[in-house]
């Protein structure tokens, strides 16, 4: 009986180690797995490579896994914080933390080829800018494309609303943002939801992801 539930923390993060690619998926903290993140923080994995949407919104728990020196580089489109500097600021400013930038729709695109096994692809964005630099270039049509190559990750860390035993997860709105590509661009995929539902009240047609790109479930009781 496939069930990919898991009943703690500690099984559902099981096998994250020192070093890793930590997707994380959300549009700020809207669908940002902030529990299974808290885990990470309590179980102590670190040089972590964040990528994500943006790094912190100041005050948050990507903020305390920096605090923490956890992280060792996010990739990331936005790295400040709406209300001024944050303490990746403060590290990066030290030089504690790295940064790769990406554009938002390419940082999106990246992990969807990623998810698929493309080998890269040729975009407009970043064309003639510093983000360019010691990238590919090619003329297209009489434009400069930049290649840009696939992001995957270790592992996926990820928030769906609902999910039954199989893995199948629905979305609430903007927690779409990055969730659903993330879990298939990742060895290793853990999803925290809000609630379990039995096999078959979720309505096919409403799932995003299907179990098949998920390997663990946990429940976060609210």
């Amino acid at each position: 009986m496939i069930n990919k539930r898991v009943e703690s923390m500690a099984q559902a993060l099981q096998g994250i180690k020192d070093g890793d690619v930590l997707l994380i998926g959300g549009f700020g903290t809207s669908g940002q797995p902030t529990e299974l993140l808290a885990g990470v923080l309590e179980f102590g994995a670190r040089d972590l490579t964040l990528v994500a949407n943006n790094t912190t919104m100041g005050n948050d728990i990507v903020a305390d896994l920096m605090r923490a020196n956890r992280v060792r580089k996010c990739i990331c489109s936005f790295p400040r914080g709406l209300l001024g500097k944050t303490i990746f600021d403060e590290l990066y400013n030290a030089g504690k933390i790295e940064l790769e930038l990406v554009p938002q729709g390419t940082l999106a695109e990246r992990i969807r080829a990623g998810a698929a096994g493309i080998g890269g692809f040729f975009t407009r964005t970043a064309a003639g800018t510093e983000l360019a630099r010691g990238k590919e270039t090619r003329l297209i049509d009489g434009r400069e494309y930049v290649f840009e190559k696939p992001l995957t990750g270790d592992v996926a860390l990820i928030k769906a609303k609902k999910g039954d035993r199989w893995g199948n997860l629905v979305y609430h709105r903007g927690a779409r943002v990055n969730n659903p590509a993330m879990a298939g661009a990742a060895k290793l995929v853990v999803a925290q939801v809000d609630a379990f539902v039995e096999l078959g009240e979720l309505d096919p047609e409403h799932i995003v992801t299907p179990g098949l790109f998920i390997d663990r479930l946990f429940e976060v009781k609210k």
